[in-house]
C-alpha cells in the first residue's frame, strides 16, 4: 500500500543513513521499524510498556519503604548530626 509520511528532517536522515549503512532500501528500513513498534506491549493511553534496564535488587526485611518528604530527610539529618555530636565527646 502507498502512503505519505511526514518526518522530521532530522529523523528523516537518520533513517535514510541507517538504511544505507544496512544495504536495506527506506522502505525496507521504515516497514521493519513499525513492525518492530507494533510488535512492543502497550499500555493504556497508546505509550509503549518500557521495561528499566537496571538489575532488580529484593529488599530485605517486610516494612513499606516511606516516601523521603522535606519533613523526613531534615529529622533524618538531625538524628545523624546528633548521633556524631554524642560521638564526638565519646572520645
Amino acid at each position: 500500500m502507498r502512503t505519505t509520511l511526514n518526518l522530521p528532517d532530522d529523523l528523516f536522515r537518520q533513517v535514510k543513513a541507517r538504511a544505507a549503512l544496512e544495504g536495506a532500501s527506506l522502505k525496507e528500513t521504515l516497514t521493519r521499524y513499525i513492525e518492530s513498534g507494533l510488535r512492543q506491549p502497550t499500555r493504556l493511553g497508546g505509550k509503549p510498556a518500557k521495561r528499566s534496564t537496571l538489575p532488580v535488587v529484593p529488599r530485605r526485611g517486610k516494612g513499606v519503604i516511606p516516601n523521603l518528604t522535606p519533613e523526613l530527610q531534615a529529622r533524618l539529618e538531625e538524628e545523624e548530626d546528633l548521633a556524631k555530636f554524642h560521638r564526638s565527646f565519646g572520645r
